[in-house]
């Protein structure tokens, strides 16, 4: 015969389980307890040496695993740790909700683990070689069996279709870039998922994500939760959860939304997960081992275009359909002598714009309109308001001014969006989220330029753009490397400038000449990586 032995430092509680009788005997104590005393017999509760038991500072080691030697108490604060709560977890086989998952049992709830099976298997079945989600299943049940903790999988492949591929697929026909992470949380994961679990009466939802919810429990039930950035300012996921509603956001708990991403590697590794080792996904989420230029030729199709250079109306080269770019991308357009960048598209004649001066201070645009709205706390703010916003997921926000506007022609109101500083990469399609001070207020999607905001392209590649028989422009040209030299008093590049303003102020010995150089340096070399991985990410 075999016990399992799980004590809970934090509720002082000790459970034994035996899992041939489907039996459980729980101990609770209002204050921490020693193991000896409710072992005190004769012999030990365990037979035949199945289990061995040791002692120390209110944990247990259970002998092969150790699975109860670590204490989380102080990474429990996320995880409503005085409360005993009926709670669905959302494990993905990763190490995020992994850790997530063994936070709120070291917590002392009641867990249910839920894995969400929404590939499209048998759409792409010549993508791959093996199941895409076998692996992540194994990863999952292999966590849950170490902490006894039951797992179901949620068939929701015809709810991701319909809510959100089919809706992805349509914005890429139309020319825009949707964001399928934040339809996913609010359309599936705490969407279709609490619609299904309705039933199970669970206290809360959880998952793996990097945000902190602040919810109520004053007299004053009707307060509305709060969505508040994470700990970890890089990891953070607020964006991607910024469409969530109200009664949503009620419904969640996300407990690593008070540890760091390394710190909650580092957990892993002492849990011992089985999935620690484990890279975090980097894909979009329905996809898994499918490009997603596989994907959007499948199911748009290909058609032949051409590559005009914004500037000059040049004729570079020819793509596969315009649904394949963004605003921003400058990786897959195979173009010499780059860097090149997509800034402008023209869908009724399937041309794409593009431009080597992304950067070029005439080109930027920093006024955009916002539509679909959705605020947290169900009110926008006020009129005006002077608040943050994010572009794009990432560490960085900007100061911007918001007033509302009448939509067209009767449609709902619209956010006009005044930035302080210039963004390249403002894509028709993306969402905008809006934050006061840590808090998320809601978001929008980004809605095509209008008023002469977007890229400026020159009349005679918008010429060429309606020519009906584009055979008659006959080969691309030849493309010239750009000099690396900028003619004097040209600057290709904020880098460029500021360097050169740097080399002024040391002529004029007006600053010394070792000290200026490094710190200017250092702080464009920073300042261009960042550019760079929000515009790819």
């Amino acid at each position: 015969m075999m016990l399992r032995i799980a004590v809970n430092p934090s509720l002082t509680s000790l459970s034994i389980r035996n899992p041939n009788f489907r039996s459980c005997i729980s101990f609770f104590s209002p204050k921490p307890f020693s193991l000896s005393l409710l072992l005190n017999h004769r012999q030990s509760i365990t037979t035949a040496g199945a289990v061995s038991v040791a002692v120390a500072a209110n944990t247990i080691t259970t002998s092969p695993s150790n699975l109860f030697n670590v204490d989380l108490r102080p990474y429990l604060s996320c995880s409503m740790p005085n409360k005993r709560l009926k709670v669905a977890v959302l494990l993905s086989g990763g190490v995020d909700s992994s850790v997530a998952l063994r936070l709120l049992h070291a917590a002392g709830h009641s867990c249910t683990a839920f894995y969400l099976k929404i590939w499209f298997q048998e759409d792409f079945e010549n993508f791959w070689n093996e199941c895409p989600w076998e692996d992540d299943l194994k990863y999952a049940k292999a966590v849950c069996d170490q902490v006894d903790v039951p797992l179901e999988v949620v068939h929701l492949t015809d709810e991701y279709w319909k809510n959100v591929v089919s809706y992805i697929i349509e914005e890429y026909r139309c020319g825009r870039t949707p964001n399928p992470d934040v339809l996913c949380n609010t359309r599936i994961k705490f969407g279709a998922f609490m619609d299904a679990i309705s039933s199970m009466e669970f206290d809360y939802v959880a998952s793996g994500h990097y945000a902190n919810i602040v919810h109520s429990f004053t007299d004053q039930m009707d307060k509305p939760s709060v969505l508040e950035l994470s700990k970890d300012m890089v990891k953070d996921q607020t964006y991607f959860l910024s469409h969530l509603s109200q009664i949503q956001l009620k419904q969640l708990l996300f407990p690593l939304g008070c540890i760091p991403k390394d710190e909650v590697r580092r957990l892993a590794t002492k849990l011992d997960l089985p999935n620690r080792d484990r890279k975090d996904s980097q894909g979009i989420c329905f996809l898994g081992k499918i490009k997603f230029s596989e994907f959007v030729a499948r199911h748009i199709g290909e058609k032949e275009g051409i590559m005009l250079e914004a500037e000059t109306g040049d004729f570079l080269g020819k793509h596969r359909g315009f649904w394949f770019y963004t605003i921003g991308q400058r990786q897959g357009l195979r173009l010499p002598g780059g860097p090149w960048y997509v800034v402008e598209k023209d869908i009724k004649n399937n041309v794409v714009f593009v431009s080597r001066n992304y950067f070029s201070s005439d080109k930027r645009r920093r006024l955009f309109r916002v539509g679909s709205l959705k605020w947290i706390s169900g009110e926008p703010p006020e009129q005006n308001s002077q608040l943050q916003c994010k572009v794009r997921h990432g560490p960085g926000f900007y100061q911007c001014s918001f007033t509302m506007e009448a939509g067209e022609d009767g449609d709902e109101d619209v956010a006009v969006v005044q930035l302080p500083e210039d963004d390249q990469g403002l894509a028709a399609g993306q969402f905008t989220a809006f934050y006061q001070q840590r808090s998320c207020i809601g978001s929008g999607v980004i809605l095509e330029s209008w008023d002469d905001q977007g890229f400026p392209v020159c009349e005679k590649a918008l010429e060429i753009a309606r020519m009906e028989d584009k055979s008659k422009l006959g080969k691309p040209v030849k493309i010239k490397v750009r000099p690396e030299t900028p003619p004097k008093g040209s600057y290709q590049t904020d880098r460029e400038r500021v360097l050169a303003d740097c080399q002024t102020a040391i002529t004029n010995k007006k600053i010394p000449s070792s000290k200026l150089e490094s710190t200017s340096i250092f702080i464009m070399n920073w300042m261009q990586n960042i550019r760079e991985k929000w515009l790819h990410m």
